[in-house]
């Protein structure tokens, strides 16, 4: 069972996990939901349209301006609060590397802190552990925040993979976070190139098989672009049918722009496993 501020998922239950960036850059939205009432009214839209999960991102992955962690900050715990108080059963997370920032957040009342970065801050896990917070750990390969991968090699990548998230889960719940608010994510296109990304999606049932609960960060991300050669916009195609894949394989969490694309996805898949009742089913009973 998977616990994460006042919800429970069971281990077969899809969850949609909304991205609101309140950043100027960022690679997708161009900075839409920068400034707080577009930002509030896309929470209300993701939760309106089955996301269990609001992701609050106050930096951009990719390279950019600095942003300190001030500045960060300033971008999210205000924010975070808010929505806590708008929404009050919904889980917050937020994306961030940074401890002061977790720190921060956490106080505001988010419930989840999503590391992208792999544990490069170990003081973050130290801010879940305090606070009862949940974590995210990610593998990244080593990378350093906001830079791009050059010419990374790996002899196995998953083995790497699972190396890097299993050891910061284990520490995590060492430290003190809930065994059962800890997941792990292969980190798709973090500290890899598009091949990697692809062997990590086409083996995420050895991930499923740890036990832990997987979360893939999959929205429009370089690994779907250069597999199909599509700009940022036309990639809803190519990462709904890796959502699909990955669905079928058993992630759980899926952080993405597209909610209810994503939801009517994770809804057909679960129907054709079983695990899930169709919403109706009149054909051929009349």
């Amino acid at each position: 069972m998977l616990r994460l501020g006042r919800r429970e998922f069971d281990p077969r239950e899809p969850v949609v996990m909304a991205i609101v960036n309140r950043t100027p850059d960022s690679f997708y939205d161009r900075g839409a939901t920068f400034r707080d009432e577009p930002a509030l009214a896309r929470v209300e839209q993701a939760v309106a349209e089955g996301a269990a999960i609001i992701d609050v991102g106050g930096v951009k992955a990719g390279p950019g301006e600095e942003v300190t962690a001030q500045e960060e900050a300033r971008r999210t715990v205000g924010f975070v609060a808010e929505v806590r108080r708008r929404f009050p059963d919904v889980v917050i997370s937020v994306d961030t590397w940074r401890h002061e920032v977790g720190e921060a957040v956490c106080e505001a009342g988010a419930d989840l802190l999503n590391d992208a970065w792999g544990g490069v801050d170990p003081r973050l896990a130290e801010v879940a552990a305090r606070y009862g917070a949940g974590l995210v750990c990610t593998h990244a390969g080593g990378a350093e925040p906001r830079t791009r991968p050059h010419r990374v090699t790996y002899d196995d990548v998953m083995a790497d993979i699972l190396g890097v998230t299993l050891g910061l889960a284990e520490r995590a719940v060492a430290l003190g976070v809930p065994r059962e608010s800890v997941l792990i994510d292969p980190g798709h296109d973090f500290g890899k190139n598009t091949r990697h990304s692809l062997e990590a999606t086409r083996r995420l049932g050895e991930m499923v098989e740890t036990g832990w609960p997987v979360l893939v960060s999959l929205s429009n991300k370089d690994f779907v672009g250069e597999s199909l050669d599509k700009p940022v916009k036309e990639r809803v195609i190519g990462t709904l049918a890796t959502t699909a894949v990955s669905a079928w394989l058993g992630a759980q969490v899926y952080r993405v722009h597209e909610v209810a694309e994503t939801r009517q996805v994770l809804d057909m898949v679960a129907a054709i496993a079983g695990w899930r009742e169709p919403a109706v089913a009149r054909r051929g009973l009349a």
